[in-house]
């Protein structure tokens, strides 16, 4: 078991979580809880110690968010292809072409550094970095979205 199955563990992500995830409500609203959580942790310097409210509802939040919404049986969206094919990943590695498996490599390494960015900036109190950091992690996240939803498309033409 690897790092991104025991978040999926860790998420609690069942058949019915994984389909409630797919909604494009659940996918987008995970992202706006990016700059909500940016701004929960600089909140510190005007809140003091309330901020830790702000940054505990935002971490309800993303446990919550997966089943918050109505499933998705048919991913049409591209929101809901990118999740579907998130899911057929875990579930089986070798789906991944090699081409496409040092790509999400890069991505997963961008978002890395972004995240790096955005430590370095919360904690000097910064905002270029905490705002290109957060850039980074989005472009990241949405590229690598878009690769798992290709990998999703590809997978289905292959089960037709």
């Amino acid at each position: 078991m690897d790092a991104v199955d025991r978040i999926a563990k860790t998420f609690g992500m069942n058949d019915e979580a994984w389909q409630r995830h797919a909604n494009p409500w659940s996918v987008w609203t995970r992202f706006a809880a990016i700059p909500l959580m940016l701004l929960a942790i600089w909140s510190r310097t005007w809140i003091g110690w309330w901020s830790l409210v702000a940054i505990a509802a935002v971490i309800v939040w993303l446990f919550v968010n997966p089943r918050a919404f109505p499933p998705v049986r048919e991913p049409r969206s591209w929101a809901a292809r990118g999740i579907y094919g998130e899911r057929a990943w875990l579930e089986d590695r070798e789906l991944v072409p090699p081409d496409h498996r040092q790509v999400l490599r890069l991505l997963v390494t961008l978002g890395a550094l972004g995240f790096g960015l955005i430590v370095w900036g919360l904690v000097v109190l910064s905002v270029w970095p905490t705002v290109f950091g957060a850039t980074l992690v989005v472009v990241a996240q949405l590229w690598r979205i878009d690769r798992l939803g290709w990998l999703w498309e590809r997978h289905q033409a292959q089960r037709s």
